[in-house]
Order: C-alpha cells, then sequence, then structure tokens
C-alpha cells in the first residue's frame, strides 16, 4: 500500500518557510519520499503502518497548513498516469523487498 501526503504551508513570513521546512523534514525522516514539490510518498506493507505515522504528521502540521493524507493499493499506484512534457511514463514500482539492514557493508552477523 501507498501513502500519499499533500500539503499546503504558508511561505509568506521568515518563520512560516522556517516551519514548512521542517514538515518536509519530518516527512523525510518518516521515510516519505518526495513525489512533487508538495506530495510525498511512502510505501508500506500494509495500512497497519499507517497508524503510527498519523499523530506525528497531524501533530506537526504549521499553523494554518492544509494536510491530505491519502492511502492508495499497489493497483491503484500502478494504474496512475505519469506525464514529463508529452511523454508517459510508468509510476515508480512497489520496492521488492524493506531492507532494515545492509549485512555486507557494516559486516554485521546474519540472522539464523
Amino acid at each position: 500500500m501507498w501513502i500519499l501526503v499533500m500539503f499546503d504551508l504558508p511561505t509568506l513570513t521568515k518563520k512560516q518557510r522556517r516551519d514548512a521546512n521542517h514538515y518536509r523534514h519530518l516527512l523525510r525522516d518518516l521515510g516519505f519520499d518526495m513525489t512533487q514539490l508538495s506530495v510525498y510518498s511512502k510505501y508500506l506493507v500494509n495500512a497497519t503502518g499507517l497508524r503510527p505515522l498519523l499523530p506525528q504528521l497531524r501533530a506537526n502540521v504549521p499553523t494554518n497548513g492544509k494536510v491530505r493524507v491519502i492511502k492508495l493499493t499497489d493497483d491503484q499506484w500502478a494504474g496512475m498516469y505519469r506525464f514529463y512534457g508529452p511523454t508517459t511514463q510508468q509510476p515508480e514500482p512497489k520496492p521488492t523487498q524493506l531492507i532494515l539492514f545492509d549485512d555486507e557493508e557494516n559486516d554485521l552477523p546474519r540472522p539464523f
């Protein structure tokens, strides 16, 4: 399942710009990738992975900010149309495997 976070955040003052950047950094820290300027996406194995994210996403919305969180199935994500100028491209594929540790680079022992 894919999670989309779309937002409009005020950026007229220096404090508003700082708050908007803080929200973008929070999304990156939570594992989201920038899909477009104010649209971030994240792949989750199932919907229960969204539960711990929602309180953080909600609590950090800047004053007068507008945020929408949408859940999409893999089929819905794959049915997306992407246009780059006049050409069409396929949507990003879902990750084949969630990697928690890269054992070879860090010389960590392999689990049994």
